[in-house]
């Protein structure tokens, strides 16, 4: 049985996506993934996953470009020939406009969540979004639409990475196998999520002085956030690592500090308990950390709740300028503590 599975949005969302792929692949003999540019690196990473395809959607990706004849038709010939097929997707998504495609493909069984009628876009149609229900995480959402599908759901349904990943000692200073530094990482993909950078400054200073190694991680367009935010206090890692590498810092860390974005998920992937700095933009019992210790920080009755706004729509960005570096350092030694 060759099955096709897809989540077609960022590196946080393929991450949780991890437990349902594994149990696909416990009872399949192929899984391919396909994913977004934005979510590829984390698609390679995902035990379970044979081979990744990558296609941009533009009724999923945040800066679509316009829809082109040509590129459907490349998709139509990328996933033909598969027997089955499950569609990934939050709330706010709707699996139909891929099912179109892939019935086009001549796939022959089609599963998805869906509140819409799909007509015959779907021989599975799994409803998890009626009003009066509740918050269902990411992780547990995409584990139900596997296993009504037929693919019960793992014994161990937390995140997980291909390992080994690569000795990072000689940059983190913490031996392998190991947990010794204190990881703060300031970007997110999304503004509205953002902890302030002098609030993040804050804490390095703060968690330095309470004898912490920081180590400050960003990919290589946030080199000139990591260099404010570290200052003299932390390690400035900003543009150093792959996702990988920054999978195996994040992995020898204590505790990671970070918002609503992908490394918070990655920490998670790795067992690595988060201080999450989470904007209620969209809901926390969604898409916080998943299976590890966690402190949530943040005003999660702010008046941007569940606008899923990506630039801040308050004065001042109150649900997060409101948290203080003492609030992550009192954070960071309640982690410690619990979570040695």
């Amino acid at each position: 049985m060759r099955v096709l599975l897809a989540r077609m949005d960022n590196l946080g969302d393929v991450l949780l996506a991890g437990p349902a792929v594994r149990a696909v692949a416990a009872r399949a003999d192929e899984v391919a993934l396909l994913c977004g540019p934005r979510g590829r690196a984390a698609a390679d990473m995902l035990p379970g996953v044979d081979r990744v395809l990558e296609w941009c959607a533009p009724w999923i990706d945040p800066e679509p470009e316009p829809v082109d004849p040509a590129e459907i038709a490349r998709l139509t010939r990328m996933v033909g020939g598969f027997d089955r097929a499950l569609i990934f997707t939050s709330f706010h998504q709707s699996p139909l406009p891929l099912a179109l495609v892939l019935r086009m493909a001549g796939v022959g069984w089609i599963g998805g969540i869906s509140a819409d009628y799909p007509g015959s876009l779907l021989d599975l149609r799994l409803r998890l979004d009626e009003p009066g229900r509740g918050d269902i995480p990411e992780t547990e959402r995409m584990l139900a639409l596997a296993a009504e599908a037929g693919f019960p759901s793992p014994a161990d349904t937390r995140l997980r990475v291909r390992e080994p990943l690569p000795d990072m000692s000689a940059l983190t200073g913490t031996p392998p196998g190991e947990r010794g530094h204190v990881v703060v990482h300031p970007g997110t993909s999304v503004p509205a999520r953002a902890w302030p950078a002098e609030r993040c400054a804050e804490a390095v200073r703060l968690l330095a002085g309470a004898g912490h190694r920081v180590l400050v991680t960003g990919h290589h367009q946030e080199k000139d956030l990591t260099a404010r935010v570290a200052g003299d206090a932390g390690v400035d890692l900003g543009g150093r690592t792959s996702l990988a590498e920054l999978a195996a810092v994040l992995a020898g860390a204590r505790v990671v500090v970070a918002g609503n974005t992908g490394p918070a998920h990655l920490a998670a992937a790795v067992g690595t308990p988060v201080v999450s700095l989470f904007a209620p933009t969209v809901p926390a019992a969604r898409w916080a950390p998943y299976g590890v210790p966690t402190v949530l920080l943040g005003d999660q009755n702010a008046p941007c709740k569940g606008t899923r706004a990506r630039a801040c729509p308050v004065p001042g960005h109150p649900c997060l300028s409101s948290v203080t570096g003492r609030h992550v350092v009192a954070a960071v030694e309640h982690l410690m503590e619990v979570a040695p």
